[in-house]
């Protein structure tokens, strides 16, 4: 068995790119030669900041002998079809061709063509070029005077299969057995005849670490060890850590310093700076869990005098920006956030929903009608919410905006605003994603919800809802923050019922009154219309065209937001405007309820408990989630198991039952139909249960609901193993299936059962 080894070698690849470029490479080669019919034992994989290495191990020197046959038509068949099948077989006379016989069908021609294996040498020659000249890089180049596109301009492509080169060309660029190692220190080039040939080099002499997780965990050890002689820690950033993996062929980790002043920044200021500017990594004093006045930093080079002068140049580097820091931060603290705050009218939050100010108006509003519900001081709340975007304007969050809202934090606390106003404008963003804090602090749940209630319903309002896969506007994202926010507190808020929640209703209705006023405002007719017909058509039917529309602008008398149309500020009556806007709150309550079901299976949920607790139109979160567990922990147990089964069978015998007399058995069992003692068990049980368990549900208690319902195991499985359901009597038979009917009322209170897996799912 043979080996081919395919180096690609360029001027640095993005870091960003290197590993989906090195699985792609991987996928289309194996893709390639599976099409030619080739097989092979294993595929080993590299790269790095110059180069997609692959290796393909176990392969013949050449392709399978293939034998292909074609069937024709009949013997005796025109002549005409018979030239044709010849033609498209190949043949120069039908005698070539083999007759065989069917027993149906009786006899007819096939022709036979044994097509000889190919020498893989040249088969390979005709693949590599058509990956390269196909490969898919996010964003490509192209140089010279050549029509190859690459991330990077190509320099190199060694191709050498059973220790020979396979020679080829692409875009003049000819293939050899020629690599290339460290740009300083080991640059070479090498001639190279085998992949073990090829590491041992390129790790030898030519100073290439070539397998990522190599580099990766060289880095993590390097970072550790530096930062522990000199009595600090390493503060762990997996990104970056991931990063410079791709950015050192033979990296090389050193400890550098920094001016003691520049720990008078915030330490988001510092880290960010190192991170984004400079790839470097920060380091805390394990004492104090503070900054240290140091960093860690990858070279790609080996100095003669251990790094220090790298280190040096680093930490210069690193002062600068600081430098530039430091000055964003004075400059910023000498405006107060409610000069900064009057700034954000000029910034647009979204042409249909108006300025960011617009938005912190809204915001505001919103929050202090959320802060009752979760126990935060309402003027509090509405003061985080009036301040939460001032740091926008800043000169930090224009150099920095991943600092958005934690500059703000600080700038308030410097101002001497409430220590609650202070945390809830830092938190106001949060979470981010799936893995980030969720703010914990009253006033800061109630500003973050009301940030990312507005930007909802404002999307919905304006019809800009996600497709597919495509959410620019991050919607996905705002709405597990809500359901995060809401379950990880505790937050008492129903997301489907919201016709019934004054709260987000005037939500929806302020969001509504910015985006009308400012179509009237920019005089856009037509989008004025489409509005007002949204939400104010009489049964989905519109009322108003553009030109009605421009009609009432030519009415002195007209008041855009209280006209001929209507007579009803939202604000003042939002159940009225709720009942009018046909759905589109509904249509915003199932996304709700979407990202909850996303966000329980990702946190082990039985997918069909969810489905069962979401049958009974529960709106509560916190409830749907604390039935999902209880409903969990119930059927584990051998009696919510073996319940389980007898609902089961009852429900099935009743869809049966139901079929076939074309009506449902939905009535309650009469007790003086009952004949045997099973039966007035059961009866007695159900309505038992039935009582302890609807108690259980007003307290909230699920657990207790569960474990209510499980004292009808016994009787149930008493009941079917003495019972026959489908008597001679029709009475008796009516009465028993209303009993079977009682069995799925009751267990229906805690869920729909009938959507539970037999087996767990």
């Amino acid at each position: 068995m043979a080996e081919l080894l395919l180096e690609l070698f360029s001027e640095e690849i993005p870091a960003r790119m290197q590993a989906k470029a090195e699985a792609d490479l991987k996928a289309a080669l194996e893709k390639g030669l599976s099409e030619a019919g080739v097989g092979y034992e294993r595929v080993v994989t590299l790269s790095g900041p110059r180069r997609l290495t692959v290796c393909v191990e176990g392969l013949p020197l050449k392709s399978a002998d293939v034998s292909e046959e074609k069937k024709g038509p009949k013997v005796g068949a025109p002549e005409k079809a018979v030239e044709g099948f010849m033609r498209g077989a190949g043949l120069s006379s039908i005698d070539e061709a083999e007759v065989r016989s069917d027993p149906k069908k009786g006899d007819f021609y096939v022709a036979v063509r044994e097509i000889p294996g190919r020498a893989l040498e040249d088969i390979i020659a005709e693949l590599v070029p058509d990956i390269v000249r196909g490969f898919h890089w996010p964003k490509s180049m192209r140089w010279g005077r050549g029509e190859l596109r690459w991330v990077r301009p190509l320099q190199r492509i060694l191709c050498v299969f059973d220790g020979k080169t396979v020679d080829f060309g692409i875009d003049g660029l000819k293939s050899g057995n020629l690599t290339e190692g460290h740009r300083i220190m080991g640059r070479g080039p090498f001639e190279v005849a085998s992949f073990d040939e090829y590491c041992a080099v390129l790790e030898g002499d030519g100073c290439v670490v070539l397998n990522r997780q190599d580099r990766r965990l060289l880095i993590e050890e390097q970072a550790h060890k530096v930062c522990l002689e000199a009595g600090l820690e390493l503060v762990e950033d997996k990104g970056l850590l991931e990063e410079v993996t791709g950015l050192a062929e033979w990296p090389v980790v050193l400890l550098g310093k920094m001016d003691e002043a520049f720990l008078s920044l915030p330490p988001e200021v510092i880290q960010l700076s190192m991170r984004t500017h400079q790839k470097y990594f920060a380091v805390r004093d394990p004492k104090t869990g503070e900054l240290a006045p140091n960093f860690v930093v990858v070279a790609n080079v080996e100095a003669s005098d251990g790094g220090e002068a790298i280190a040096a140049g680093n930490s210069r580097v690193l002062s600068a920006r600081l430098d530039d820091a430091r000055f964003f931060w004075d400059n910023d603290r000498g405006t107060p956030l409610e000069e900064m705050a009057k700034k954000l009218s000029t910034i647009d939050f979204k042409k249909e929903l108006g300025s960011v100010a617009d938005k912190v108006d809204r915001v505001a509003a919103l929050a202090r009608e959320l802060a009752p519900k979760v126990g935060a001081d309402p003027d509090v709340a509405e003061r985080a919410a009036r301040l939460d975007k001032a740091d926008l304007v800043s000169g930090m969050v224009g150099e920095f905006p991943e600092l958005q809202g934690v500059m703000g934090g600080y700038y308030a606390r410097e101002q001497g605003e409430d220590t609650a106003v202070a945390t809830a404008i830092a938190e106001h963003y949060k979470p981010v994603g799936p893995s980030d804090d969720v703010p914990s602090e009253p006033v800061s749940i109630a500003v973050a919800l009301a940030d990312k209630l507005d930007t909802l319903v404002g999307f919905w309002a304006i019809d800009e809802k996600p497709t597919g896969s495509k959410d620019p506007f991050a919607l996905r994202r705002a709405a597990l923050g809500v359901v995060r926010l809401v379950l990880e507190n505790g937050v008492r808020l129903d997301l489907r019922s919201l016709t019934s929640d004054t709260v987000l209703a005037m939500a929806f209705g302020r969001v509504f009154n910015t985006a009308l006023y400012l179509a009237y405002e920019k005089r856009d007719a037509a989008w004025a219309a489409t509005l007002e017909n949204r939400f104010f058509s009489a049964e989905g039917n519109p009322v108003l065209s553009a030109k009605d529309v421009e009609e009432m602008w030519a009415d002195e008398a007209y008041d855009p937001l209280r006209g001929k149309l209507y007579n009803l500020d939202v604000r003042d009556a939002p159940h009225q405007f709720i009942e009018r806007q046909g759905g589109v709150l509904g249509s915003l309550a199932e996304f709700f309820i979407d990202r909850l079901k996303q966000y329980l299976r990702d946190s082990g949920a039985r997918y069909d408990l969810i489905d069962a607790v979401f049958a009974l139109g529960e709106d509560d979160l916190v409830l749907i989630v604390k039935r999902v567990e209880a409903l969990a922990a119930f059927l584990e147990t051998e009696d919510g198991a073996n319940l389980l089964a007898g609902y089961k069978r009852a429900a099935n015998i009743l869809k049966a039952e139901e079929k076939k007399d074309g009506k449902a058995h939905d009535g309650a069992p009469d007790p003086a139909r009952f004949e045997l003692d099973e039966e007035r068990a059961l009866h007695a049980a159900i309505t038992g249960s039935v009582t302890a368990a609807e108690a259980a549900l007003a307290q909230e208690d699920f657990e207790k609901a569960m474990s209510a319902l499980s004292t009808l195991r016994a009787p149930v499985d008493a009941f079917f193993d003495a019972v026959t359901v489908n008597a001679e009597s029709e009475g008796l038979r009516q009465n028993r299936l209303f009993i079977l009917n009682s069995i799925r009322d009751a267990l229906h209170r805690v869920a729909d059962f009938s959507k539970v897996s037999a087996t767990p799912v």
